[in-house]
């Protein structure tokens, strides 16, 4: 008697693409919606930026089935991405400060 290996794959129900389908269409017509009313600054960025967020993160979750998937496996893809991120805000502030101490004392460069 062999012992085949199966793959546990499981079906999830249409319901739940169509869902995430849907909530795509929303958060996409939220962001052309922050271009319509002409939103200008930090507001617009932040608004594009997090509705393009939320988008990547229920396509990762659901398409590409990392809500279903073990933690490490999830630890390994977010856990450096939020360091790239943490890094990101150390530089953008860091060049805050470059830009204040350049305006403020010309004549140090």
């Amino acid at each position: 008697m062999t012992h085949v290996a199966t793959h546990d794959t499981a079906q999830h129900p249409i319901r739940l693409y169509f869902v995430v389908w849907g909530w795509l269409f929303v958060l996409s017509t939220c962001s052309y919606l922050v271009d319509y009313f002409h939103l200008q600054g930090h507001l617009r960025y932040s608004l594009i930026l997090l509705f393009m967020m939320l988008k990547a993160g229920l396509i990762v979750a659901v398409f590409m089935h990392m809500a279903w998937e073990r933690l490490t496996l999830v630890y390994a893809i977010l856990l450096p991405v939020g360091a790239v991120l943490v890094f990101v805000a150390i530089m953008v502030l860091e060049s805050d400060y470059t830009l204040l101490t350049r305006t403020v004392n010309p004549g140090l460069l």
